[in-house]
């Protein structure tokens, strides 16, 4: 009997975990970003929204501290090239640039705190500079998730008709 219930129980838990990205896909909520690595596997992201020019230009300034699983999500109306700095930002940051389709197409790792040097949301050579959206993570988040280019983001901000991963 004890076995029937562990038994159970694991199924019920591979079923929830199958389950916990289409719920995220169906919902699409605003403060919480999905993000589906190269090999397929779904993180959820808490994020706050920097959608106008004020709110981007504060970013996580001033921050001491950001969570694992968090992050600030900064969209732009149109997509162009991506140029930050760490201006009184405290705390080493991932930068995350993804084109209009939400693909991730460049990711600069530990940005160093205080440091007034731009940083480019386009590796070198890289046919399409332009970007929509940028994601921060709190520095070595990228790598601890396995998220590199190739990784997609499904979030409203993306718009939906040419969604590499559009909300359902």
């Amino acid at each position: 009997m004890r076995r029937a219930g562990r038994l159970g129980a694991g199924v019920l838990a591979a079923g929830l975990t199958l389950w916990a990205p289409a719920a995220f896909a169906a919902s699409c909520a605003p403060g919480t970003a999905l993000l589906t690595t190269a090999e397929g596997r779904a993180i959820p992201v808490t994020v706050e929204i920097a959608d106008d020019a004020a709110e981007r230009a504060q970013g996580l300034m001033g921050r001491r501290t950001l969570p694992p699983g968090h992050g600030m999500l900064f969209v732009y109306e149109t997509p162009r090239p991506a140029s930050f700095w760490m201006k009184d930002t405290l705390i080493p940051l991932d930068m995350l640039f993804f084109d209009a389709a939400g693909r991730l197409r460049h990711v600069h790792p530990q940005a160093t705190p205080l440091d007034l040097t731009p940083i480019s949301g386009a590796a070198p050579g890289d046919p399409d500079p332009d970007r929509l959206l940028v994601l921060e993570l709190g520095g070595g988040e990228a790598a601890r998730l396995g998220l590199g280019p190739g990784a997609v983001l499904t979030h409203p901000a993306v718009p939906q008709a040419g969604a590499a991963a559009p909300c359902r």
